[in-house]
Protein backbone atom coordinates (compact mmCIF):
# COMPACT_ATOMS: atom_id res chain seq x y z
CA UNK A 1 0.00 0.00 0.00
CA UNK A 2 3.07 2.45 0.88
CA UNK A 3 4.72 1.68 -2.73
CA UNK A 4 1.51 2.14 -4.57
CA UNK A 5 0.85 5.48 -2.85
CA UNK A 6 4.62 6.51 -3.28
CA UNK A 7 4.12 5.70 -6.80
CA UNK A 8 1.03 7.81 -7.18
CA UNK A 9 2.67 11.00 -5.78
CA UNK A 10 5.75 10.53 -8.27
CA UNK A 11 3.15 10.15 -11.13
CA UNK A 12 1.29 13.01 -10.20
CA UNK A 13 3.95 15.48 -9.47
CA UNK A 14 5.61 14.41 -12.87
CA UNK A 15 6.44 17.10 -15.06
CA UNK A 16 4.27 16.17 -17.83
CA UNK A 17 1.47 15.80 -15.44
CA UNK A 18 -2.10 17.83 -15.01
CA UNK A 19 -1.57 18.51 -11.54
CA UNK A 20 1.82 19.84 -11.86
CA UNK A 21 0.80 22.14 -14.51
CA UNK A 22 -2.22 23.26 -12.82
CA UNK A 23 0.12 24.25 -9.94
CA UNK A 24 2.71 25.86 -11.91
CA UNK A 25 0.02 28.19 -13.70
CA UNK A 26 -1.79 28.75 -10.18
CA UNK A 27 1.48 29.93 -8.52
CA UNK A 28 3.01 32.04 -11.49
CA UNK A 29 -0.84 33.58 -11.64
CA UNK A 30 -0.52 34.95 -8.65
CA UNK A 31 2.90 36.67 -8.53
CA UNK A 32 1.20 39.84 -10.05
CA UNK A 33 -1.57 39.53 -7.41
CA UNK A 34 1.33 39.23 -4.41
CA UNK A 35 3.51 41.80 -5.42
CA UNK A 36 0.27 44.27 -6.14
CA UNK A 37 0.65 45.54 -2.72
CA UNK A 38 3.76 46.88 -2.59
CA UNK A 39 3.67 47.81 -6.20
CA UNK A 40 0.66 50.19 -5.08
CA UNK A 41 2.87 51.17 -2.13
CA UNK A 42 5.93 52.19 -4.34
CA UNK A 43 3.89 53.82 -7.15
CA UNK A 44 3.47 57.38 -6.05
CA UNK A 45 7.21 57.59 -5.06
CA UNK A 46 8.24 57.62 -8.57
CA UNK A 47 6.97 60.86 -8.68
CA UNK A 48 9.74 61.95 -6.06
CA UNK A 49 12.54 63.81 -6.53
CA UNK A 50 14.78 65.60 -4.18
CA UNK A 51 14.14 68.86 -6.73
CA UNK A 52 10.54 68.93 -6.53
CA UNK A 53 10.94 68.24 -3.06
CA UNK A 54 7.73 66.61 -2.72
CA UNK A 55 6.62 66.53 1.09
CA UNK A 56 7.54 62.52 2.43
CA UNK A 57 4.00 62.55 4.84
CA UNK A 58 1.82 63.69 1.62
CA UNK A 59 3.53 60.97 -0.60
CA UNK A 60 3.44 58.09 2.16
CA UNK A 61 -0.59 59.21 3.31
CA UNK A 62 -1.75 59.05 -0.43
CA UNK A 63 0.28 55.54 -1.18
CA UNK A 64 -1.43 53.82 1.98
CA UNK A 65 -4.77 55.44 0.84
CA UNK A 66 -4.31 54.23 -2.55
CA UNK A 67 -3.40 50.40 -0.60
CA UNK A 68 -6.43 50.73 1.34
CA UNK A 69 -9.10 51.56 -1.69
CA UNK A 70 -7.43 48.51 -3.88
CA UNK A 71 -7.47 46.17 -0.94
CA UNK A 72 -11.11 44.69 -1.77
CA UNK A 73 -10.59 44.14 -5.65
CA UNK A 74 -6.99 42.72 -4.47
CA UNK A 75 -8.97 39.83 -2.21
CA UNK A 76 -11.55 39.23 -4.51
CA UNK A 77 -9.56 38.58 -7.42
CA UNK A 78 -7.21 36.40 -4.63
CA UNK A 79 -10.29 34.49 -4.07
CA UNK A 80 -11.51 34.13 -7.56
CA UNK A 81 -8.23 32.66 -8.74
CA UNK A 82 -8.31 30.21 -5.90
CA UNK A 83 -11.54 29.06 -6.68
CA UNK A 84 -11.26 28.83 -10.54
CA UNK A 85 -7.73 27.08 -10.57
CA UNK A 86 -8.55 24.62 -7.58
CA UNK A 87 -12.20 24.89 -7.19
CA UNK A 88 -11.56 25.88 -3.46
CA UNK A 89 -13.88 28.17 -2.09
CA UNK A 90 -13.01 30.81 0.58
CA UNK A 91 -16.24 32.68 2.33
CA UNK A 92 -16.22 36.30 2.40
CA UNK A 93 -15.76 38.08 5.45
CA UNK A 94 -18.92 40.10 6.80
CA UNK A 95 -16.74 42.45 8.23
CA UNK A 96 -14.45 43.30 5.40
CA UNK A 97 -16.49 42.37 2.49
CA UNK A 98 -19.94 44.35 1.27
CA UNK A 99 -20.28 47.69 0.11
CA UNK A 100 -17.99 50.32 -2.01
CA UNK A 101 -14.60 50.23 -1.85
CA UNK A 102 -13.88 53.29 -0.22
CA UNK A 103 -16.22 51.67 2.65
CA UNK A 104 -12.97 49.76 4.41
CA UNK A 105 -11.85 53.04 5.50
CA UNK A 106 -14.78 53.67 8.22
CA UNK A 107 -13.19 51.12 10.44
CA UNK A 108 -9.21 50.95 10.13
CA UNK A 109 -9.48 49.35 13.26
CA UNK A 110 -11.32 45.89 11.92
CA UNK A 111 -9.58 42.64 12.85
CA UNK A 112 -10.44 41.55 9.33
CA UNK A 113 -8.76 44.95 7.57
CA UNK A 114 -5.97 43.73 9.33
CA UNK A 115 -5.38 40.06 8.43
CA UNK A 116 -6.03 40.74 4.69
CA UNK A 117 -2.87 43.50 5.19
CA UNK A 118 -0.98 40.95 6.71
CA UNK A 119 -1.20 38.76 3.86
CA UNK A 120 -0.91 41.26 1.04
CA UNK A 121 2.16 42.73 2.33
CA UNK A 122 3.77 40.30 4.62
CA UNK A 123 2.78 36.80 3.25
CA UNK A 124 1.82 37.25 0.00
CA UNK A 125 5.71 38.61 -1.33
CA UNK A 126 7.44 35.13 0.01
CA UNK A 127 4.78 33.54 -1.77
CA UNK A 128 5.58 35.63 -5.09
CA UNK A 129 8.94 34.50 -4.32
CA UNK A 130 8.29 31.20 -4.44
CA UNK A 131 6.30 31.30 -7.84
CA UNK A 132 8.96 33.43 -8.96
CA UNK A 133 11.26 30.51 -8.15
CA UNK A 134 8.84 27.95 -9.66
CA UNK A 135 9.03 29.96 -12.95
CA UNK A 136 12.69 30.12 -13.04
CA UNK A 137 13.30 26.36 -12.04
CA UNK A 138 10.96 25.46 -15.31
CA UNK A 139 13.09 27.91 -17.50
CA UNK A 140 16.18 26.96 -16.09
CA UNK A 141 15.39 23.32 -16.11
CA UNK A 142 14.07 23.74 -19.93
CA UNK A 143 17.22 25.48 -21.27
CA UNK A 144 19.86 23.54 -19.84
CA UNK A 145 17.66 20.28 -20.44
CA UNK A 146 17.98 20.98 -24.23
CA UNK A 147 21.44 22.45 -23.84
CA UNK A 148 23.28 19.74 -25.88
CA UNK A 149 20.43 20.07 -28.88
CA UNK A 150 21.25 23.50 -29.07
CA UNK A 151 24.37 23.12 -29.12
CA UNK A 152 24.51 20.79 -31.90
CA UNK A 153 22.05 20.87 -34.00
CA UNK A 154 21.57 24.77 -33.83
CA UNK A 155 25.10 26.21 -33.34
CA UNK A 156 27.63 23.66 -34.43
CA UNK A 157 30.56 25.52 -33.53
CA UNK A 158 29.56 26.18 -30.02
CA UNK A 159 32.01 25.84 -27.23
CA UNK A 160 30.14 23.25 -25.34
CA UNK A 161 30.00 21.21 -28.79
CA UNK A 162 33.63 20.06 -27.72
CA UNK A 163 33.02 19.35 -24.43
CA UNK A 164 30.53 15.88 -23.83
CA UNK A 165 31.07 16.29 -20.41
CA UNK A 166 29.81 19.34 -19.43
CA UNK A 167 27.01 18.76 -21.88
CA UNK A 168 26.28 15.56 -19.76
CA UNK A 169 26.45 17.75 -15.91
CA UNK A 170 23.91 20.75 -17.75
CA UNK A 171 21.69 18.54 -19.06
CA UNK A 172 21.18 16.30 -16.00
CA UNK A 173 20.79 19.22 -13.69
CA UNK A 174 18.41 20.60 -16.40
CA UNK A 175 16.50 17.03 -15.87
CA UNK A 176 16.66 17.76 -11.90
CA UNK A 177 15.33 20.95 -12.33
CA UNK A 178 12.46 19.47 -14.59
CA UNK A 179 12.12 16.67 -12.05
CA UNK A 180 11.95 19.11 -9.07
CA UNK A 181 9.78 22.27 -10.26
CA UNK A 182 5.81 20.44 -10.40
CA UNK A 183 6.89 19.44 -6.08
CA UNK A 184 8.46 23.27 -5.94
CA UNK A 185 5.14 23.99 -7.48
CA UNK A 186 2.75 21.46 -5.00
CA UNK A 187 4.15 23.20 -2.27
CA UNK A 188 3.87 26.99 -2.94
CA UNK A 189 0.20 26.07 -3.94
CA UNK A 190 -0.69 24.90 -0.48
CA UNK A 191 1.06 27.17 1.14
CA UNK A 192 -0.61 30.02 -0.74
CA UNK A 193 -4.09 28.02 -0.47
CA UNK A 194 -3.38 27.84 3.21
CA UNK A 195 -2.33 31.47 4.07
CA UNK A 196 -5.35 32.48 1.92
CA UNK A 197 -8.17 30.60 3.67
CA UNK A 198 -6.23 31.69 7.25
CA UNK A 199 -6.12 35.69 6.12
CA UNK A 200 -8.82 36.22 3.48
CA UNK A 201 -11.38 34.21 4.68
CA UNK A 202 -12.96 34.92 8.24
CA UNK A 203 -11.37 33.96 11.04
CA UNK A 204 -11.59 30.36 12.06
CA UNK A 205 -12.17 31.00 15.80
CA UNK A 206 -14.98 33.77 15.90
CA UNK A 207 -16.41 31.20 13.17
CA UNK A 208 -16.74 28.68 15.64
CA UNK A 209 -17.62 30.70 17.92
CA UNK A 210 -20.64 32.28 16.07
CA UNK A 211 -21.67 28.94 15.08
CA UNK A 212 -21.72 27.82 18.54
CA UNK A 213 -23.84 30.12 19.51
CA UNK A 214 -26.44 30.04 16.58
CA UNK A 215 -26.67 26.24 17.69
CA UNK A 216 -27.12 27.60 21.33
CA UNK A 217 -30.15 29.84 19.81
CA UNK A 218 -31.15 26.96 17.94
CA UNK A 219 -31.34 24.43 20.86
CA UNK A 220 -32.74 27.27 23.01
CA UNK A 221 -35.75 27.46 20.37
CA UNK A 222 -36.33 24.07 20.09
CA UNK A 223 -36.60 23.41 23.44
CA UNK A 224 -38.78 26.53 24.20
CA UNK A 225 -41.16 25.40 21.46
CA UNK A 226 -41.55 21.68 23.29
CA UNK A 227 -42.49 23.51 26.33
CA UNK A 228 -44.70 25.15 24.39
CA UNK A 229 -46.40 22.51 22.72
CA UNK A 230 -46.67 20.51 25.94
CA UNK A 231 -48.49 23.28 26.99
CA UNK A 232 -51.09 23.30 24.53
CA UNK A 233 -51.40 19.89 25.46
CA UNK A 234 -51.70 19.80 28.68
CA UNK A 235 -54.40 22.77 28.42
CA UNK A 236 -56.35 20.84 25.36
CA UNK A 237 -56.82 17.84 27.96
CA UNK A 238 -57.63 20.16 30.86
CA UNK A 239 -60.43 21.82 28.87
CA UNK A 240 -61.49 18.83 26.81
CA UNK A 241 -61.22 14.99 27.86
CA UNK A 242 -60.54 15.80 31.50
CA UNK A 243 -63.67 17.29 31.44
CA UNK A 244 -65.52 14.87 29.43
CA UNK A 245 -64.23 12.17 31.99
CA UNK A 246 -65.03 14.49 35.16
CA UNK A 247 -69.00 14.23 33.05
CA UNK A 248 -68.72 10.73 32.48
CA UNK A 249 -67.89 9.45 36.16
CA UNK A 250 -70.39 11.85 37.70
CA UNK A 251 -72.92 10.58 35.73
CA UNK A 252 -71.59 6.86 36.46
CA UNK A 253 -72.02 7.87 40.30
CA UNK A 254 -75.81 9.73 39.85
CA UNK A 255 -76.87 6.20 38.36
CA UNK A 256 -74.85 4.22 41.10
CA UNK A 257 -76.27 5.91 43.93
CA UNK A 258 -79.69 7.11 43.00
CA UNK A 259 -80.86 3.96 40.24
CA UNK A 260 -82.86 1.25 42.17
CA UNK A 261 -84.48 -1.62 41.21
CA UNK A 262 -81.73 -2.76 38.22
CA UNK A 263 -80.88 -6.63 38.17
CA UNK A 264 -77.70 -7.12 40.04
CA UNK A 265 -75.67 -7.36 36.73
CA UNK A 266 -76.17 -4.12 35.41
CA UNK A 267 -75.64 -2.77 38.61
CA UNK A 268 -72.18 -4.36 38.76
CA UNK A 269 -71.47 -3.14 35.32
CA UNK A 270 -72.29 0.28 36.32
CA UNK A 271 -69.93 0.47 39.24
CA UNK A 272 -66.96 -1.02 37.12
CA UNK A 273 -67.96 1.59 34.69
CA UNK A 274 -67.71 4.22 37.61
CA UNK A 275 -64.46 2.87 39.15
CA UNK A 276 -63.13 2.75 35.62
CA UNK A 277 -63.52 6.47 35.10
CA UNK A 278 -62.46 7.67 38.65
CA UNK A 279 -59.24 5.65 37.56
CA UNK A 280 -58.98 7.05 34.18
CA UNK A 281 -59.60 10.69 35.35
CA UNK A 282 -56.85 10.37 38.01
CA UNK A 283 -54.41 8.41 35.56
CA UNK A 284 -55.33 11.69 32.93
CA UNK A 285 -54.59 14.46 36.08
CA UNK A 286 -51.57 12.73 36.56
CA UNK A 287 -50.44 12.72 33.12
CA UNK A 288 -51.46 16.25 32.41
CA UNK A 289 -48.91 17.24 35.71
CA UNK A 290 -46.21 15.20 34.11
CA UNK A 291 -46.59 17.35 30.79
CA UNK A 292 -46.72 20.74 32.41
CA UNK A 293 -48.67 21.38 35.28
CA UNK A 294 -50.74 24.30 34.98
CA UNK A 295 -49.57 25.49 39.09
CA UNK A 296 -46.24 25.83 37.84
CA UNK A 297 -47.22 28.87 35.78
CA UNK A 298 -49.67 30.32 37.92
CA UNK A 299 -47.72 29.75 40.89
CA UNK A 300 -44.48 29.35 40.77
CA UNK A 301 -41.76 26.35 41.24
CA UNK A 302 -42.46 26.85 45.07
CA UNK A 303 -46.18 26.06 44.85
CA UNK A 304 -45.85 23.30 42.36
CA UNK A 305 -43.12 21.47 44.38
CA UNK A 306 -45.09 21.56 47.69
CA UNK A 307 -47.90 19.91 45.69
CA UNK A 308 -45.61 16.67 44.37
CA UNK A 309 -44.06 17.03 48.12
CA UNK A 310 -47.33 16.21 49.32
CA UNK A 311 -48.53 13.39 47.41
CA UNK A 312 -45.22 11.55 48.13
CA UNK A 313 -46.18 9.01 50.92
CA UNK A 314 -42.61 9.56 52.86
CA UNK A 315 -41.81 13.04 54.95
CA UNK A 316 -40.19 15.86 52.68
CA UNK A 317 -38.38 18.70 53.60
CA UNK A 318 -38.54 21.07 51.05
CA UNK A 319 -36.53 24.56 50.40
CA UNK A 320 -37.50 26.44 47.54
CA UNK A 321 -35.25 30.23 47.26
CA UNK A 322 -35.80 31.80 43.61
CA UNK A 323 -36.07 34.86 43.61
CA UNK A 324 -36.12 36.00 41.18
CA UNK A 325 -37.79 33.63 39.27
CA UNK A 326 -35.76 31.78 36.19
CA UNK A 327 -37.25 31.45 32.69
CA UNK A 328 -40.19 29.00 32.23
CA UNK A 329 -38.20 26.38 30.41
CA UNK A 330 -35.74 26.24 33.40
CA UNK A 331 -38.53 26.24 35.88
CA UNK A 332 -39.79 23.35 33.76
CA UNK A 333 -37.24 21.39 34.22
CA UNK A 334 -36.35 22.05 37.45
CA UNK A 335 -39.67 20.81 38.38
CA UNK A 336 -39.63 17.78 36.10
CA UNK A 337 -35.89 16.85 38.04
CA UNK A 338 -37.43 17.05 41.43
CA UNK A 339 -40.47 14.73 40.49
CA UNK A 340 -38.72 12.07 39.01
CA UNK A 341 -36.60 11.95 41.46
CA UNK A 342 -39.02 11.82 44.19
CA UNK A 343 -40.67 8.85 42.27
CA UNK A 344 -37.13 7.20 41.91
CA UNK A 345 -37.25 7.45 46.03
CA UNK A 346 -40.51 5.86 46.09
CA UNK A 347 -40.16 3.26 43.86
CA UNK A 348 -36.30 2.33 44.38
CA UNK A 349 -34.13 3.75 47.31
CA UNK A 350 -36.44 2.16 50.07
CA UNK A 351 -35.85 5.48 52.11
CA UNK A 352 -37.08 6.73 55.49
CA UNK A 353 -37.11 10.46 54.65
CA UNK A 354 -36.16 13.23 51.25
CA UNK A 355 -33.99 16.69 51.64
CA UNK A 356 -35.20 18.97 48.59
CA UNK A 357 -33.52 21.99 48.13
CA UNK A 358 -33.84 24.85 44.90
CA UNK A 359 -32.06 27.64 45.52
CA UNK A 360 -30.68 30.54 42.92
CA UNK A 361 -27.57 31.36 43.03
CA UNK A 362 -26.52 34.72 40.28
CA UNK A 363 -27.40 32.90 37.12
CA UNK A 364 -27.33 29.65 38.52
CA UNK A 365 -30.36 27.63 39.77
CA UNK A 366 -29.08 24.44 41.88
CA UNK A 367 -31.33 21.52 42.60
CA UNK A 368 -30.34 18.72 45.02
CA UNK A 369 -32.55 16.24 45.83
CA UNK A 370 -31.10 13.54 49.04
CA UNK A 371 -32.67 10.61 50.49
CA UNK A 372 -31.76 8.03 53.35
CA UNK A 373 -32.34 5.09 51.19
CA UNK A 374 -30.03 2.01 49.92
CA UNK A 375 -27.96 4.01 47.50
CA UNK A 376 -26.55 2.34 45.01
CA UNK A 377 -28.48 3.81 42.12
CA UNK A 378 -27.30 3.36 38.34
CA UNK A 379 -28.17 5.77 35.76
CA UNK A 380 -27.52 2.67 33.36
CA UNK A 381 -29.90 0.61 35.34
CA UNK A 382 -33.06 2.04 33.81
CA UNK A 383 -34.41 4.54 36.24
CA UNK A 384 -35.38 7.32 34.60
CA UNK A 385 -32.00 8.78 35.48
CA UNK A 386 -30.70 9.17 31.92
CA UNK A 387 -33.48 10.69 30.52
CA UNK A 388 -33.90 13.20 33.48
CA UNK A 389 -30.14 14.03 32.64
CA UNK A 390 -30.89 14.30 29.05
CA UNK A 391 -33.64 17.08 30.02
CA UNK A 392 -31.10 18.95 31.96
CA UNK A 393 -28.22 18.53 29.38
CA UNK A 394 -31.09 20.00 26.59
CA UNK A 395 -30.64 23.79 28.83
CA UNK A 396 -26.76 23.53 29.21
CA UNK A 397 -27.18 22.49 32.78
CA UNK A 398 -25.05 19.96 34.46
CA UNK A 399 -26.22 16.59 36.36
CA UNK A 400 -24.50 14.56 38.95
CA UNK A 401 -25.54 11.76 40.99
CA UNK A 402 -23.81 10.29 44.30
CA UNK A 403 -25.06 6.71 45.33
CA UNK A 404 -22.55 4.82 46.94
CA UNK A 405 -24.13 1.13 48.24
CA UNK A 406 -25.50 1.74 51.48
CA UNK A 407 -26.68 5.63 50.81
CA UNK A 408 -27.24 8.02 50.96
CA UNK A 409 -27.88 9.25 47.16
CA UNK A 410 -27.73 12.46 46.15
CA UNK A 411 -28.65 13.92 42.96
CA UNK A 412 -27.63 17.83 41.85
CA UNK A 413 -28.46 19.63 39.60
CA UNK A 414 -27.17 23.03 37.63
CA UNK A 415 -29.58 24.80 35.74
CA UNK A 416 -28.80 28.41 33.93
CA UNK A 417 -31.47 30.75 34.98
CA UNK A 418 -32.04 32.25 31.06
CA UNK A 419 -31.32 30.43 27.87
Amino acid sequence: MASLSAALRVRVHAPWSATAWRDTVFVASGVPLQLAGWLILGSLWSFWTPVRVTPIVLLTFASVLLLLLALRPLTSWQRERCWAMLGFDIPRMPGFDGGRAWDVLRDLRSPELWRVLQYHLLVAPFLALGGLAVIGAWTAGLALATSATYAWAVHPGDPLAGHPQRVAVLTAAGVLLLVAAPWAAAGVRRLDARAASALLGPDRAKELQRRVEDLAEKRASVVDAADIERRRIERDLHDGAQQRLVSLALNLGLARETLTGVPDEAMRVIVEAHEEAKAALTELRDLIRGLHPAVLEDRGLDAALSGVAARVPLPVRLRVDIEPRASSTVEAVAYFVVSEALTNVVKHARANEVDVSVARGGDVLRVMVRDDGAGGADPSAGTGLTGLARRVRSVDGTFRITSPAGGPTTVTVELPCAL
